[in-house]
């Protein structure tokens, strides 16, 4: 472990979590900027759902390879390296005169920001010490609240004054700011690089693909995703299509969801510690059908009741995932948790990517510009987050297994 100044650690972690906040904000901005991107790019709800999906297929394969190198060298040139390709990859995707040069460079940013994200995690394990790691972690993952609360609405104010390219020039200015700037705060870290056992890594990944019921645990976490990001992509455009709202009014609904979930997240969490993670579970997993259905069978409806269904499904959708987070790490035994962490990740990654594919062939859009199948996908996702329960309910944690 790294000995060094407090200050000096919460430097390093508010810089870790700015990147994680580029490379969030990279990844979501794109669910918004649906209707912009088609009409500019000319493009077809299915090529569309083919942008959303490629960043994460990218980013789950990278994340699982990534297990095979990750440890082999200096924590801090390796993320210099990561966030420079990515700053990039970024840069590319508001450059990119087309659709065929946008996906290559979707799937540049997904490869490279996969990787930084687990990374980043790794990282601050080793910056900081068991007894604060749990506030650490916290910090790092403000960096989702923040995106919801600010990066994204002030990305869609750019992109309605300036274009759909605008937020993408933004995102990787940011990188430029962080390359040349905050990252001399992170200290060198190469301690890990005497203890690297490349035959155990493989050992331990096998053993993770061998158990039963940790595969039941990735298939649980999975469909998770899965069943939100049914829904997700197609959000914008069903709000503009369908509901009446106009783009420049798109950034609230991100702006107020962020900030509830910012509040709700930590009830749910409280909740789950004090009355059991299962319980939680299935509380909000069953909470989450109505905001589901809500949110893909209204049709034209005021601005105040739109926020009302989107609200509610954001806080929701990511509250269930709190407790089934928690209960998925404790399935792995401690010394294959790092492991299984890796290859869940890499499968929740790979389950969004799908469930933006397999969504982008129910929903289609009319010539008004209205989407026609997002009920479906709504009643798909429904079942979804059923099987997920059932699943909840046949996974076995560390401790009962002994």
């Amino acid at each position: 472990m790294i000995e060094h100044d407090p200050r000096h650690e919460r430097r390093a972690l508010l810089t870790l979590a700015a990147v994680q906040f580029c490379h969030i904000v990279d990844f979501m901005i794109m669910m918004p900027l649906g209707p912009s991107l088609i009409a500019a790019l000319g493009i077809g709800m299915h090529q569309f759902g083919i942008l959303v999906a490629a960043y994460s297929f990218s980013a789950g394969i990278s994340c699982l390879l990534a297990a095979t190198f990750i440890d082999r060298f200096e924590r801090r040139a390796l993320l210099r390296l990561l966030f420079l390709l990515f700053g990039l990859a970024t840069l590319g995707c508001a450059l990119a005169p087309d659709f065929a040069t946008l996906l290559a460079m979707r799937i540049l940013a997904g490869a490279f920001g996969g990787v930084l994200g687990a990374l980043v995690q790794t990282m601050v394990a080793d910056l900081v010490p068991f007894a604060r790691r749990g506030a650490a972690n916290g910090l790092i993952m403000s960096a989702f609240s923040l995106a919801t609360i600010a990066g994204i609405p002030f990305s869609l104010l750019l992109a309605n004054q300036w274009g759909w390219r605008a937020p993408f020039m933004f995102i990787a200015l940011l990188v430029l700011l962080l390359l040349l700037a905050a990252l001399r705060l992170i200290p060198e870290l190469r301690q890990h690089m005497r203890k690297e056992e490349e035959n155990r890594l493989l050992a331990d990944l096998f053993a993770v693909l061998a158990d039963a019921n940790l595969r039941r645990a990735q298939l649980f976490s999975a469909t998770l995703i899965f069943s939100g990001f049914m829904v997700i992509p197609w959000i914008t455009l069903y709000a503009v299509g369908n509901v009446g709202i106009t783009m420049h009014e798109i950034p609230l609904i991100y702006l107020v969801g962020g900030a509830a979930t910012l509040v709700s997240a930590r009830l749910i969490g409280r909740w789950a510690d004090r009355f059991g993670k299962q319980r939680v579970f299935y509380a909000t997993a069953l909470a989450c059908i109505l905001p589901l259905l809500l949110l893909t069978h209204t049709g034209a409806a005021p601005l105040w009741l739109w926020l009302v269904c989107t609200t509610l499904f954001f806080v929701l959708i990511s509250g269930r995932m709190i407790p089934a987070m928690a209960l998925v790490a404790s399935a792995p035994p401690p010394p294959l948790r790092g492991t299984f962490m890796a290859v869940n990740s890499s499968a929740q990654l790979l389950a969004n990517a799908l469930a933006a594919t397999c969504s982008g062939f129910i929903v289609t859009q009319s010539a008004s510009g209205a989407l026609i199948g997002f009920g479906t996908a709504g009643w798909l996702a429904v079942g979804l987050n059923l099987l997920a329960m059932l699943l909840a309910a046949r996974l076995m944690l560390h401790e009962e297994r002994q």
